[in-house]
């Protein structure tokens, strides 16, 4: 036996020890990459900006810009390799040109001199202002500067961040219409809220939107398919579908069973949303919906509220999910105020400018109510 050797097997507290020293390592790696994805994408800002500028100084603005750009490209490639590309670069342009308004708008006291990379980074208030506006990485960024609508682009910007999407579920949920839809989903006055706070769960309505997008199954490929092949592709694909719910959202079961009267009953999936506090039931229909299909969700919540659920939760929401929805039936069969929504969804991604079509519709029309009930107000005063 080796007496001089040390013995390496730790105890409780060279354990709790070693924990401590990885999770500082673990912080500190997290902290260093966030700090390079910001100085990533302040510093390509910054590039755009300075490639605008020598832009607006040629005569001939289009053709001065690509041969300074060509030239701009192959210079940077010989200094510094792969990555500066003349694509990339005008890629950098385009950010600037898509957020220079906004940042212009926080750094209008700065001179055009103190406006620079090193005003950025050093300890001036307004060159902090301006690193912080910049929450995601330079990957999220070439997907939001190609959308449009400015609302639009800011309610993902503000949604990417808070729930750090990667970039596959950021280009997801832009390519599903996640704003239009949620937009057509929610009460025309809380419509432009989703720009200033993103998408906020106070109510049952906050987690409902329309259509649900279910593209992920690969169920638009068969001709045909049972309700139990729905369910199944969902659950072989949980995460997507609990992305595609949105926030808060555990799984806890399929097939719930529960009986009464030596009968049993059996709800298709049964989530927790921990925002709202309260239990959320899905039922799955592949056909057109009928008015027994929403008794029979009504019943399953009631059951859930008298129960299952605990004394301190909210009351359970009820989703129905159906390729086809009638919303007469809907409107005539549930209460004001229900707890229960039906909603279609759809096996392919939507026509995204159909729906930028609908949305912008409907905020037209609601602008227009806004003033005539501003004139009808005018006109009482009077």
């Amino acid at each position: 036996m080796d007496y001089n050797k040390p013995d390496l097997e730790p105890n409780g507290d060279e354990v709790e020890f070693y924990k401590q020293v990885a999770d500082l390592l673990a912080a500190a790696r997290k902290h260093s990459k966030k700090q390079m994805d910001s100085t990533i994408v302040v510093t390509y800002f910054e590039v755009g900006r300075m490639i605008v500028k020598r832009e607006q100084q040629g005569q001939k603005r289009a053709q001065y810009g690509a041969k300074l750009i060509i030239g701009l490209s192959e210079y940077l490639t010989r200094q510094y390799g792969r990555g500066y590309s003349v694509a990339n670069l005008k890629n950098m342009r385009k950010f600037y040109q898509v957020y220079s308004p906004t940042i212009m708008q926080s750094l209008s006291e700065l001179s055009e001199e103190s406006y620079s990379l090193i005003s950025v980074f050093g300890g001036n208030q307004k060159g902090q202002t301006l690193s912080a506006q910049f929450i995601n990485t330079w990957s999220h960024y070439q997907v939001l500067m190609r959308i449009e609508d400015e609302s639009a682009r800011r309610f993902y910007e503000i949604e990417a961040a808070n729930q750090q999407w990667p970039v596959r579920q950021l280009q997801r949920q832009v390519g599903s219409s996640l704003y239009e839809r949620l937009a057509l989903s929610r009460d025309k006055d809380r419509v432009m809220a989703l720009a200033i706070e993103g998408q906020t769960v106070e109510k049952p309505q906050d987690i409902f939107k329309t259509p649900y997008i279910l593209e992920f199954t690969g169920l638009e490929e068969r001709s045909e398919y049972s309700e139990s092949d729905l369910e199944r592709a969902l659950i072989d694909n949980l995460q997507k579908f609990m992305l595609e719910l949105g926030k808060g959202f555990l799984y806890e079961t399929r097939q719930k069973r529960f009986s009464f009267d030596e009968k049993s009953f059996y709800v298709d999936l049964v989530f927790y949303n921990r925002l709202l506090q309260c239990y959320v039931l899905i039922d799955l229909k592949i056909g057109e919906l009928k008015h027994q299909d929403l008794g029979q969700m009504q019943m399953y919540v009631h059951y859930f509220d008298r129960y299952v659920r605990q004394t301190f939760e909210n009351l359970t929401v009820g989703i129905l999910l159906c390729s086809q929805k009638n919303d007469n039936i809907v409107e005539l069969t549930l209460p004001e105020n229900s707890n229960i929504y039906a909603s279609a969804y759809s096996l392919y991604l939507p026509d995204k400018s159909l729906l930028q079509r609908k949305l912008a519709e409907w905020i037209e029309e609601y602008e227009d109510e806004q003033e005539i009930k501003k004139l009808a107000e005018g006109d009482e005063t009077e």
